[in-house]
């Protein structure tokens, strides 16, 4: 298999699409290849099954055009990190050796979102050890990690924040996928309720963060490390 150039790992189906669809599908325009790593089936939604859920995953990775899409098959609502986890994660990541990983914020509202962000980063650590839990691919090791934090308006201010004005339809289209969960309902997820309907508050926060790059339509992102400028005469953003 070729190596990935973006991997987004989600705690559920869905997450992806609604934290960073949209940068997922700009990546795709721009010919990359991407892919998305759900760790949960679902199974433990109060709406649907996990059977439906994996037909809508489908069609939201058809909608984002997204060149894998794989399930590890954890327990919703009961992912931890341990050593089988981080080796089971390790394993993919040795497979699909993706240049830059997309995991959650470090801080969120489910239990399954925070320790995806913990058992996420330690696996991509890991899986550059050779002599961590060998097997058929070689050590590999992810050279960046972002953590996505659209909705968290509780976590640190963004590193940056992705234009995504031109894909914002195909992201709403793909989190419309997911009709099980979303249609008729205020909230989801890290998406907390303003009593609108989910998918306008979904547009709105967009709206907000595109405000801080001075676009229509913007996805946040956060990184531990500072990000290297080689020209500041090229910066972006206006200061006034």
């Amino acid at each position: 298999m070729t190596a990935l150039d973006l991997l987004c790992i989600a705690p559920h189906r869905d997450d992806a699409e609604l934290t960073c669809g949209g940068t997922l599908i700009k990546a795709v325009d721009a010919g990359h290849r991407v892919g998305v790593l759900d760790l949960t089936q679902g199974e433990m939604g109060t709406k649907g099954s996990a059977e439906l859920r994996a037909a809508e995953a489908a069609h939201g990775a058809r909608v984002m055009g997204v060149h894998v899409r794989e399930n590890l098959g954890l327990p919703d609502a009961g992912i931890s990190n341990t050593d089988d986890t981080r080796g089971r994660l390790v394993q993919v990541l040795r497979r699909l050796r993706p240049r830059v990983v997309i995991i959650p914020a470090p801080r969120g509202r489910h239990p399954d979102h925070r320790r995806t962000t913990e058992l996420a980063r330690d696996a991509c650590f890991l899986s550059g050890l050779a002599k961590y839990q060998p097997g058929d691919h070689p050590a590999f090791r992810p050279f960046k990690l972002l953590h996505v934090v659209t909705y968290r308006e509780d976590a640190v201010k963004p590193s940056f924040v992705v234009d995504i004005s031109a894909q914002f339809a195909r992201k709403l289209e793909a989190i419309k996928c997911y009709g099980s969960q979303f249609d008729g309902t205020t909230q989801a997820g890290e998406v907390y309720p303003n009593g609108e309907p989910l998918y306008d508050i979904v547009t709105h926060h967009a709206a907000h963060y595109g405000s801080l790059i001075r676009v229509q339509y913007g996805e946040p992102f956060y990184t531990d490390e500072t990000l290297q400028i080689d020209d500041v005469t090229t910066l972006g953003v206006s200061t006034f």
